[in-house]
């Protein structure tokens, strides 16, 4: 049973809670509400500031446990409370580690201050929970997929127009990291985990996958630089820094290129392109 109450209460407490600064937004000089603006927590969470509203008036329908999850993640709550905000929804709390989507606070407070740069966060098997503008620019909406298909090393091998983003030269080894990885998580997770289906899966249907995971290959780290063939600029070499969560096994990979290179330039022009791109199909949605 839902404790309208309960939700209410806990949901103005944490709004009022988090500032501005905490997700990467201007605090402003004439801001006067304590922590965040009701329509602010809406907006990061994908939903009606009226819909929010009514959560902490203890009115309106009863959330889903999508839309819970999303106000855990909007409100940047840790996974103590965002087990207690599903309880309070009358929901069961999803599981932890390997098997959760809810990015940390921590992590979360850097990647919200990314606003200029590619970055991403990441599952441990390359399933994508949160990109920035730019990230979305370098290599699509990759969170916006669903199932099997939101790891890059499950499309890799059941999606061959996946590499097309990918040096050419690269595709042997990036199967064969992608393969190595997904080992390592099967191992760690066991029989029954994501990891295990996933595994399943490619060796009934990828004759590719099965010739490179009978390597038995463990440890197989990405390289210094990533190169991309991107559509819009063309080649690209990018540094990729890695931050783990360990208690979630999610990564924040962020994406430089070396200041003066033409990659640098290339990475400047995306970021006008992509936010071209991106007012022209809001325009167009």
């Amino acid at each position: 049973m839902i404790d309208r109450a309960g939700l209410a209460a806990f949901l103005r407490h944490r709004r009022e809670t988090l500032q501005p600064e905490d997700i990467g937004l201007p605090r402003g000089r004439r801001r006067r509400t304590s922590g965040l603006r009701r329509e602010e927590v809406a907006a990061r969470c994908s939903m009606s500031a009226d819909y929010y509203a009514r959560l902490e008036q203890e009115r309106g329908p009863h959330p889903s446990e999508q839309m819970i999850a999303a106000i855990a993640q909007g409100l940047h709550l840790s996974l103590d409370e965002r087990d207690h905000l599903f309880r309070l929804a009358g929901h069961p709390p999803p599981g932890r580690g390997g098997t959760s989507d809810h990015v940390s606070p921590g992590l979360a407070r850097i990647f919200d201050r990314l606003h200029d740069t590619p970055a991403e966060v990441v599952t441990e098997l390359g399933e994508t929970l949160r990109q920035t503008p730019l990230g979305v620019a370098l290599t699509g909406d990759a969170a916006a997929r669903t199932g099997p298909e939101r790891s890059l090393g499950f499309r890799w091998f059941s999606d061959p127009s996946s590499r097309a983003l990918y040096e050419p030269a690269d595709h042997a080894f990036l199967g064969r990291m992608f393969a190595s990885g997904l080992r390592e998580a099967l191992t760690r997770r066991g029989p029954g985990s994501r990891a295990a289906h996933y595994a399943d899966l490619l060796l009934a249907t990828s004759e590719e996958f099965r010739t490179v995971w009978d390597r038995q290959e463990i440890g197989l780290r990405p390289r210094e630089v990533k190169r991309y063939v991107h559509p819009a600029v063309g080649a690209l070499e990018l540094h990729c820094q890695t931050l783990l969560d360990p208690d979630q096994h999610h990564f924040l990979l962020v994406y430089t290129a070396t200041p003066g290179s033409e990659s640098h330039e290339k990475l400047r022009l995306l970021s006008v392109v992509g936010t071209q791109m991106t007012s022209a199909n809001t325009g167009s949605a």
